[in-house]
């Protein structure tokens, strides 16, 4: 049997479960090291340069946009339209469609354009993103996967198509780098580079091909420019948060204060009221990153309220456990079977596929195996933070 105990940062609140994070040997994950790091960054010295990258892409005499921004309508890309026409910048807004846009979705991607931005909305065909979602899901336990790609590709192939070279990403998730618009030499956005942001799980868009009547012609839009387009227009892109101090609540703040809305409660399986907020397969989502890794949004959004101060560590803990991981039965007020429906798939058979992915080395197993369920289907994991785990005789081996 097994006796498995999910190891923690001691700042934060992050397990070693999640993909490419490391804990150092003082118990510090490089997450937190990361964004201590930041105390010692000149922001003027960071600003100037994002005027500098600016400045070389705007349109010289007018005839075309000077930057795309991608945008869903959240509070990060409200904050980056804001900013851009805030530095003198004429963008062009570009979204992806996402899986199933909800009511307060569609209103605040019409808040953006009431910024006075130009706006491209770009809807893949319904009926190939459904059964793309459906088979994302089954094969890798990821229902959002051709929103993923989607956000990725489609701002850059618009980029390609209206020759505008410069392309404003938000929040650096890595914290590392500008971008490749910053670097003296290769700094055009290769089809690699954009791969490594992708999220594709490992399941390529040409895998789809030949799955459920699906074609090469259905998945254009899911599919990036040749490097040689890419090239032929110089595209290139920046993360705006390394460049000014990025902060996902004071963007949210700016955002509501040009109208940006927000949810009339905490969104399901997270702490807040003003993010993931377009999407109603979101909870499904973030449901199957708990499965897998151990971990949800509460988590993530805990970690990042830790690090700026704003929230205790023991505190932190508590709320995790409130909310990361529930079952997603509802979502923005949309019903698991709604959304469930949509792909052509029953609530049992959705369980199955849960199942399937759960990594039982992380929750709680009876004597035969199986997961240990709440009335409700929730899961109860091994540990919430670097303490002592249920008694071995309460676990098993992972059998999947």
């Amino acid at each position: 049997m097994s006796n498995y105990q999910i190891r923690y940062c001691k700042n934060c609140v992050m397990p070693e479960t999640k993909p490419d994070l490391y804990i150092d040997e003082e118990g510090i994950c490089n997450a937190c090291r990361s964004y201590a790091a930041r105390k010692a960054v000149d922001w003027n010295v960071r600003k100037q340069a994002l005027l500098t990258i600016l400045e070389r892409y705007r349109s010289k005499d007018g005839s075309n946009y000077d930057c795309i921004i991608p945008v869903s309508g959240g509070k990060d890309s409200t904050f980056q339209a804001i900013r851009m026409l805030e530095l003198g910048m004429n963008p062009l807004c570009v979204t992806a469609t996402t899986d199933h846009l909800t009511d307060i979705g569609r209103y605040n991607i019409e808040n953006i354009k009431k910024l006075g931005v130009d706006y491209v909305e770009v809807s893949m065909n319904p009926v190939v993103r459904r059964r793309v979602n459906r088979l994302a899901l089954t094969q890798v336990g990821d229902i959002s996967w051709p929103e993923h790609v989607a956000i990725f590709t489609i701002p850059i192939r618009v980029a390609t198509q209206m020759g505008v070279p410069l392309v404003i990403w938000g929040e650096n998730s890595q914290n590392e780098y500008g971008g490749p618009a910053a670097a003296a030499e290769n700094n055009v956005l290769t089809r690699r580079w954009l791969e490594e942001f992708g999220g594709l799980l490992g399941l390529r868009v040409t895998d789809l091909i030949g799955q459920e009547g699906i074609t090469r012609k259905d998945l254009i839009q899911y599919t990036y420019p040749t490097d040689e387009e890419l090239a032929r227009t110089g595209v290139t892109g920046i993360f705006l948060g390394h460049y000014l101090p990025w902060d996902g609540y004071t963007n949210a703040l700016i955002a509501q204060g040009h109208g940006f809305r927000t949810y009339d409660k905490p969104v399901e399986g997270s702490l807040v009221n003003y993010e993931n907020l377009d999407n109603a397969q979101t909870g499904i989502h973030d449901y199957f990153k708990f499965l897998k890794f151990g971990f949800g949004r509460a988590t993530d959004l805990a970690c990042l309220h830790v690090r700026r101060g704003r929230l205790s560590r023991e505190d932190a803990i508590q709320l995790v456990k409130m909310h990361d991981g529930k079952f997603p039965w509802s979502y923005l007020g949309v019903t698991l079977e709604d959304a469930l429906r949509e792909i052509g798939m029953t609530v049992d058979e959705f369980i199955r596929i849960c199942d399937r992915f759960t990594n039982k080395k992380l929750f709680l197993c009876d004597s035969r195996g199986n997961l240990v369920k709440d009335a409700d289907g929730n899961l109860t994991k091994i540990n919430y933070d670097n303490l002592q785990a249920p008694a071995v005789e309460e676990l098993v081996p992972e059998f999947a």
